[in-house]
């Protein structure tokens, strides 16, 4: 189908339909799907709608290569996702798209709320402002057209900002307001109290965010928690870095940055001692507790062959835990063990063990032959304030 759109040209419109998107976040879902694009598209009216994601492109080429990408991308539980293309009319914010003076009416009353020295958009209960009243500009923030408009308007004028009021829109859904991930990544405080907001589940769509202050207060969804600790752990899903909900302090957040350039140090190894020793313990543990683990190992750095690491993977949920579930117990990498000498001698020496029912035992470990071992178990020898046996430990 043709759709006339009021700038005069006449433009093919697809509808693309994800079944079950709704269980996606935006970016991850628009990300995986142009990583598998042969052309690069641009998304128009991206929304939910019941449990399924939708949004439009603009011409038949695009469609045909979104169209080809159906099947071919899977989610974190290894199942595919189906993407439908169909015919449609011009999306809701095209065909009622603000003209070009009600634009600029828009933007001279946004010029007058901002406060440059805070780069703060104070945007409450804006379908009332004068100046839009009086030029009958009807701006509801939950109409897609009138969100658009307005992101539009910050990602021009306002790029720097950090403060966002949309305090008192009768705002019931986040769907518009996802593309200011884009429009204005900068923003760290949002204000979205006294709306008709039911469930946290609309935040996730504004997720991207980095907030440090959040305003929920006068929402519905307020009340749909049991204490405020379930309120603010849900909340904090969202928004990790969250310092401040509805003008109180949070705790500091416990933050682990996965996109840190930081990298652990690896493991290194610390001996003092002789040699002969070094070798006598390294002989103990392989002939103990390690021996089964080193002949299944499943340490991707050691294995050579790319075929044998590709059975080695494991996908679902379910494979990953029972493949944890087979390995041997207690079993640990040898090169992360710290082994505590109390005594030693150029042929001895005590290490401290576990013995049965939580009895403490030592190994003294002799090398009375040339090419032999002996381990002998004594309950008593040993300072009681050794430790029960050998540890694991990160890094040295």
């Amino acid at each position: 189908m043709r759709q006339n759109t009021q700038d005069g040209y006449t433009r093919n419109w697809f509808k693309v339909t994800i079944p079950y998107g709704i269980k996606y976040d935006k970016s991850w879902l628009m990300n995986s799907i142009q990583s598998h694009c042969s052309a690069p598209f641009t998304p128009v009216d991206f929304h939910y709608i019941r449990n399924r994601a939708c949004f439009f492109v603009q011409d038949a080429t695009t469609a045909s290569v979104l169209k080809d990408v159906s099947y071919k991308i899977c989610d974190d539980e290894n199942r595919k996702i189906c993407i439908f293309v169909n015919h449609s009319t011009a999306p809701y914010s095209v065909k009622n798209k603000l003209k070009p003076g009600q634009m600029e009416m828009l933007k001279l009353t946004m010029n007058k709320r901002y406060n440059v020295s805070q780069q703060a958009l104070d945007l409450q209960n804006l379908r009332f402002d004068p100046d839009l009243m009086g030029r009958d500009i009807d701006i509801i923030l939950n109409r897609r057209n009138c969100m658009a408009a307005t992101l539009k308007i910050i990602e021009r004028h306002f790029p720097e900002l950090l403060s966002l009021n949309l305090c008192n829109n009768k705002l019931y859904q986040l769907d518009g307001l996802s593309d200011i991930i884009e429009k204005a990544p900068k923003v760290k405080t949002l204000n979205l109290s006294k709306n008709k907001l039911e469930s946290a589940w609309e935040l996730g769509k504004v997720k991207g965010l980095k907030l440090e202050e959040l305003w929920l207060e006068g929402n519905p969804l307020c009340s749909t928690f049991s204490d405020q600790s379930a309120y603010v752990s849900a909340i904090r899903d969202c928004f990790p870095k969250l310092l401040r909900l509805d003008g109180r302090e949070l705790s500091a957040p416990m933050i682990v940055d996965i996109d840190s350039s930081e990298i652990m140090k690896p493991c290194k190894e610390n001996f003092t001692g002789s040699e002969t020793l070094k070798h006598l313990v390294l002989q103990f543990l392989q002939q103990n507790s390690l021996r089964k683990y080193f002949e299944d190992s499943r340490n991707m750095k050691t294995l050579k062959d790319p075929h044998l690491k590709g059975e080695l993977l494991r996908h679902t949920k379910r494979d990953i835990v029972d493949s944890l579930s087979a390995l041997p117990k207690t079993q640990h990498d040898l090169s992360s063990i710290l082994v505590d000498m109390w005594c030693q001698t150029v042929s001895t020496c005590f290490l401290p063990w576990a013995g049965p029912e939580s009895q403490r035992w030592w190994c003294l470990l002799s090398l009375k032959w040339k090419d032999s071992l002996r381990v002998l178990f004594s309950p008593s020898l040993g300072p009681s304030s050794l430790p029960l046996a050998a540890v694991p430990v990160c890094a040295s």
